[in-house]
């Protein structure tokens, strides 16, 4: 039987409609013992699910041409991190393994982007520097499974994020050294020569999985799969070439793109797919949409995505070596217009103070020093705060009561551009960007949604 090769952080259903299949067609076309051990952080919901079917599950592609159903059977079993963390930290130090990747979304980190490193605040963080032993975060069991491997003289793993930040595994190294400098400065200098930790680029839509989908995948293959995930036909997978000691699956032979430097790839995506998926999942919301095919099907707000893209998204980055834009956001557009995935708004509009700093702050603060504008860009953060302010729905984000309370300020505007985690002191202190925000903020206490996407979609 195939051995574990990679332990993954984060089991959620993106990578298991991604990642996974993606390793088992690696092996089936050029072997190799990958098969993947998934783990689950926090609950067990995933691992119970799984394990009553072995840990096989299904993937349902939906595109125009009908749905297809795949059988996946490269995920070796599921460990839950908060039932026996030793467990898990023993797993990630087996010989076998030599890449720990992880998907758990931009707050897994402990990231500190004002500091541009550790976030010592987190209150994992801060139960990892007292008690080292007993890891609660992805960075505390990557330290506590490094320092076993070095213990027992083996070499590191790859440390493999495929989670949707900019220079995703820089940020990983930064946080992994933070971390291990201060439980042991030997260990942090061993990480620091002989570790790797390769960026990389992720793209593929996977809705949340319903009743409905579970009931099609039976109808199709005879076999009721409750961790079935969905997803769209697209896939692209860009990764920086660089492992331990070069142990990795040939990805190359099954389409992944093994580059030298990842950034290009990232910006791209980042700014034209995450960047318009979070206008849309405000913006289309505070319209009254649900989805992101029903919110794509309004004229005003496609001509509003349309002018985001062609006036101030695409002007901020160098487009990565034989790509044209152009096509790329006209193929952007027709999978947003794909009527086979259902992706809820409300599910992109989570953890918004994780994600606009690198999906929409990071391009105003390119334009402005550029000279361009930003009046598109704002109204996306002013919808964020008008979103937060309205009550209506359940916020999931690291910094919700602060947000939710501040967004309710006499003048939200100025209180919310005081949060430094979110805002940078460059942005918040720049008078053009300030009056974008205020300008867009009150479009939207003068007329409904629609007449503001109107207005601003030419």
């Amino acid at each position: 039987m195939t051995q574990t090769g990679i332990v993954h952080l984060g089991l959620g259903a993106f990578f298991r409609a991604f990642g996974v299949p993606w390793i088992a067609e690696a092996m089936a076309a050029k072997g190799g013992d990958w098969a993947v051990t998934g783990v689950s952080l926090r609950a067990p919901s995933v691992r119970d699910q799984l394990a009553a079917q072995e840990f096989a599950y299904h993937t349902l592609e939906r595109g125009a041409q009908g749905v297809v159903a795949r059988r996946i059977t490269a995920l070796k079993g599921v460990l839950v991190a908060p039932e026996d963390p030793q467990k898990l930290v023993d797993a990630m130090a087996d010989p076998t393994v030599s890449i720990v990747s992880l998907t758990i979304t931009e707050k897994g980190y402990c990231y500190s982007p004002a500091k541009d490193g550790l976030d010592l605040s987190s209150p994992g963080i801060v139960h990892e520097l007292a008690n080292p032993e007993l890891p609660e975060t992805a960075p505390g069991f990557i330290v506590a499974a490094l320092a076993q491997r070095r213990a027992r003289g083996l070499r590191p793993f790859t440390c493999l994020s495929c989670d949707n930040l900019p220079e995703n595994g820089h940020i990983l190294r930064r946080v992994v050294l933070d971390l291990a400098r201060r439980v042991d400065p030997m260990l942090a200098g061993w990480i620091a020569a002989e570790g790797r930790f390769p960026c990389t680029m992720v793209d593929r839509i996977v809705p949340a999985t319903t009743q409905a989908d579970i009931d099609e995948v039976e109808r199709l293959t005879g076999i009721r799969d409750a961790g079935a995930v969905m997803h769209e036909p697209f896939r692209q997978w860009v990764i920086e070439d660089d492992f331990v000691d070069g142990a990795r699956p040939e990805f190359e032979a099954v389409g992944v793109q093994m580059v030298t430097d990842v950034a290009p790839f990232e910006h791209m995506k980042l700014r034209c797919l995450n960047g318009t998926h979070s206008a849309l999942a405000y913006l289309g919301t505070l319209a009254g949409y649900r989805t992101v095919v029903e919110a794509i099907g309004d004229g005003h707000v496609a001509g509003f995505i349309k002018a985001l893209w062609h006036d101030e998204i695409i002007p901020s980055f160098d487009a990565p070596p034989g790509v044209d834009v152009a096509d790329y956001v006209t193929q952007l557009l027709a999978r947003y217009e794909n009527p086979a995935i259902q992706h809820h708004l409300l599910q992109i509009a989570m953890d918004g103070s994780q994600k606009l700093p690198q999906r929409i702050l990071a391009t105003i603060a390119d334009n402005l020093a550029a000279g361009r504008s930003v009046d598109r860009l704002a109204l996306v953060v002013a919808g964020w705060m008008h979103f937060l302010r309205d009550g209506t729905w359940e916020i999931n984000d690291p910094l919700a009561g602060n947000l939710q309370t501040t967004a309710r300020a006499v003048d939200p505007v100025a209180e919310m551009l005081k949060l430094d985690a979110i805002f940078a002191p460059g942005l918040t202190t720049d008078p053009l960007f300030r009056a974008a925000i205020c300008n867009a903020y009150q479009k939207f206490l003068d007329r409904p949604v629609t007449a503001v996407l109107k207005e601003m979609s030419t």
